[in-house]
């Protein structure tokens, strides 16, 4: 065996130990978290990471009765809701920034892009006054709003950075053969964006499910809230009860998980096909 070879097997073994220890560091809470769902207070507060003497669901039937089903509903209905808007409105953008010879298309990009510059923190203020005022505050729509607003920028420009190396001369030929801007889009352009449109899908969803800033902020009641602000309601009444708890947080973090387990590579792509342009 030369040497080269021989350190390109120890950089091997070196890489293969660091993902595993890196698998390890994450998913090792996510399953301390399960088991303790199993548990009594005795046991947890007992021994915490030994495996439940009487492996029992009803911690988990517990926290979806104590509301945690309505937080899951409502953020399922929040998520689905902004996403579909948040792509189309995305897509349409950024065909009109690759495909229209608009007179100010770079300054429009710009604009557009700029929007990732803001800082939510600093438009809460204004944000509050003006959904109380519209009679929007602590409502679904608050968070349709606030949602699909705040991730247009980033999904118009991770689409938009994938449409420009698509050929334009499709689009040429269909509209020559008389079809409309609107036809060009939705049965030519769409279907060839799909790769991106499915990473753009991944990534709100991961974003949506996961905000607590907005859900806290602009959501006070039961009937409104998402998972994230519903766990910390949830902790604040039942906190003595942490198997209660724990489950509670299983619940809100297996669809995510299972999302990410099966549209990992969607992810890598998307972001190697847009931002990495």
């Amino acid at each position: 065996m030369t040497r080269l070879s021989f350190l390109g097997s120890v950089a091997r073994v070196f890489m293969w130990a660091f993902l595993l220890a890196l698998a390890v560091v994450v998913l090792y809470p996510l399953l301390w978290m399960t088991l303790n769902g199993f548990k009594t207070n005795a046991e947890l507060f007992g021994d915490p990471f030994a495996l439940p003497l009487d492996w029992s669901f009803d911690n988990y039937a517990k926290a979806w009765n104590r509301g945690v089903s309505g937080y899951l509903s409502t953020s399922v209905l929040v998520t689905l809701t902004s996403t579909v808007a948040t792509v189309l409105v995305s897509a349409w953008a950024a065909y009109g920034l690759t495909r229209a010879d608009l007179p100010f298309g770079r300054g429009l990009t710009g604009l557009i892009l700029g929007g990732l510059m803001l800082a939510p923190t600093v438009a809460l203020v204004p944000l509050v006054k003006m959904f109380q005022a519209m009679g929007l505050y602590n409502t679904f729509w608050a968070l349709l709003i606030l949602y699909t607003a705040f991730r247009v920028p980033f999904t118009t420009f991770l689409i938009r950075a994938y449409m420009i190396d698509l050929p334009r001369s499709v689009d040429e030929a269909a509209s020559m053969d008389g079809a409309s801007r609107w036809t060009c889009f939705w049965r030519i352009t769409l279907p060839m964006c799909k790769p991106i449109l499915i990473s753009a899908v991944l990534l709100h969803i991961l974003f949506t499910w996961n905000e607590y800033l907005f859900a806290m902020v602009f959501t006070s009641g039961t009937g409104v809230q998402t998972l994230p602000v519903g766990l910390m309601s949830l902790m604040s009444k039942h906190g003595t009860e942490y198997p209660v708890v724990f489950a509670g947080m299983v619940i809100a973090a297996l669809p995510v998980v299972l999302l990410f387990f099966f549209g990992q590579r969607y992810i890598v792509k998307g972001l190697a096909d847009g931002v990495g342009k």
